[in-house]
């Protein structure tokens, strides 16, 4: 029975729904998704009032990406990312609030306040940020996946970037050290055509950027970034080679921001023909359809969890508003490790 299942698992088999997984996978789609853009709509919102503020990139349109993902994924796994950071830790687990309270600069947040929109950071659910350095996680991601090896368990990292940090030297220096010793790491490229607002025509002599894996016989693949079933089976085949200790992925999830790069961005750079065209296959609604094709919800259903979604943005809003900014003396904490810190462990 256990080979059926594992067999199974790996490659599902398309039910009588025609559809290769289950209704608990659709509705859990769905409802993450949701909030996560709900919560972006709001952060927007209130980005405007100023009660959030520095910088603020949204991740709306592109949440099939993390859905699709965290749909694999054990909450051992690691997830760093770059600083359009909002929608990772909502996948990963973490209650809107905590992020909400940390963009209001908070002492509640899930960074105590000092890190903000682009510097969220969680031990509990093994998210490591959040960096505000383009590509600067890159490295990182693969330090993260040496440790899990060098400790001999089977965790995977996975390591997203968008399309303008695959400029930076240290990808090539990190590809190289992962493949050589087969770090347990998935580099996912969360490719929405525009780094800032510049295309990757105009910055890459490489347009399909999953072949700058092939340089380094990683194996390497596009995939459409605005569907969760695309995203989900190459997550778990690449998480799948990673715990088999057979290294390293890279993926180039093709997929869309709606909003501008920051919540400062005209989009000049594009049109709003092109923004419609990517609406158009927008993942929240392909789920959707899906979910209502099989009558797996009712409309009443599907009321109620709008409205279970508008209660916990509304919980987590009232949540940042009403906790205390830092005090002056966390200036000094967080900066260094402590004196007790054991540096050698015997």
């Amino acid at each position: 029975m256990e080979k059926v299942a594992a067999k199974t698992k790996k490659e599902p088999a398309e039910n009588k729904t025609g559809t290769k997984f289950s209704k608990e996978t659709y509705i859990k789609w769905y409802e993450s998704m949701l909030l996560m853009r709900k919560f972006e709509e709001k952060t927007g919102h209130l980005y405007i009032q100023q009660k959030i503020r520095g910088f603020c990139h949204l991740y709306i349109g592109q949440e099939a990406l993390v859905a699709g993902s965290e749909s694999v994924l054990r909450k051992e796994d690691r997830v760093i990312t770059a600083y359009r950071d909002h929608a990772h830790p909502i996948g990963r687990g973490m209650h809107p609030k905590y992020i909400m309270a940390e963009m209001m600069a908070k002492a509640t947040g899930c960074s105590k306040g000092k890190g903000g929109s682009m510097h969220m950071f969680s031990k509990e659910f093994n998210f490591f940020g959040g960096h505000g350095i383009v590509g600067g996680q890159i490295p990182l991601g693969a330090g993260i996946a040496f440790a899990d090896k060098y400790n001999g368990n089977d965790n995977v990292t996975l390591c997203y970037m968008g399309d303008g940090a695959v400029r930076q030297g240290a990808l090539h220096e990190a590809f190289n050290m992962a493949m050589l010793w087969k770090l347990p790491v998935i580099f996912i490229i969360e490719n929405n055509n525009y780094a800032m607002g510049t295309s990757v025509e105009r910055t890459s002599n490489v347009h399909d950027l999953w072949k700058l894996g092939l340089a380094y016989d990683m194996p390497s693949k596009p995939v459409d970034g605005m569907t969760c079933e695309a995203v989900h089976e190459a997550i778990e085949e690449a998480v799948n080679r990673a715990r088999k200790g057979d290294g390293p992925t890279l993926l180039e999830m093709k997929t869309y921001r709606y909003k501008g790069h920051s919540m400062s961005d005209a989009q000049t750079y594009r049109t709003k023909d092109e923004v419609k065209e990517y609406q158009a296959q927008d993942p929240i609604e392909k789920v959707l359809a899906t979910i209502k094709k099989n009558k797996w919800m009712t409309d009443a259903d599907i009321e109620k969890a709008e409205q279970k979604v508008d209660d916990i943005v509304a919980e987590s809003v009232k949540f940042g508003e009403d906790s205390p900014y830092p005090t002056i003396d966390e200036l000094y904490k967080d900066v260094y490790v402590q004196d007790d810190y054991p540096y050698i462990v015997e």
